[in-house]
């Protein structure tokens, strides 16, 4: 089991990593609003991976469903120290529960571009910081995992 969750915790954090790369123009510029240029290359991104891509970003969602059942499959068997696999289902749960329930819906309205720059700077920055918490969460499975394998 580690194997298959330690590849689907690394799979998540590449695709977290190129989400990541877009978002961090949102560091390098305070006030209410993020120049024009850079709101255009972030949402041009969001709207390529979250509308355009289909049906491949579902794979995303795939990947998400199938590191989870693995964890949970590694939790009813039993086979480590209990608490290897309840803290990879504890964050892996809250950062794909975070995905679903806010950074893919915001990243998809930010993708249409649609709205006033503070509002679309508002959601860019808002999938900056839930990325953040998610490729955390994402790499405390992984290193469990992994250490675990060991």
């Amino acid at each position: 089991m580690h194997a298959c969750i330690a590849s689907g915790a690394a799979f998540l954090i590449c695709v977290l990593w190129f989400d990541l790369m877009f978002d961090v123009q949102t560091r390098t510029h305070e006030g209410d609003a993020l120049p024009t240029e850079v709101l255009a290359s972030i949402a041009s991104y969001y709207r390529r991976v979250t509308i355009e891509a289909y049906p491949m970003n579902r794979l995303i969602a795939v990947v998400m469903v199938l590191t989870v059942l693995a964890i949970v499959t590694e939790i009813i068997r039993n086979t480590d120290h209990w608490w290897i696999g309840w803290i990879s289902l504890a964050a892996a749960i809250t950062a794909i529960g975070l995905a679903r329930l806010r950074t893919i819906p915001n990243a998809a309205r930010l993708g249409r571009a649609k709205g006033s720059l503070e509002a679309q700077t508002t959601l860019a920055r808002a999938i900056y910081r839930d990325h953040l918490y998610c490729i955390a969460a994402i790499a405390i499975v992984l290193v469990l995992q992994l250490s675990a394998a060991l």
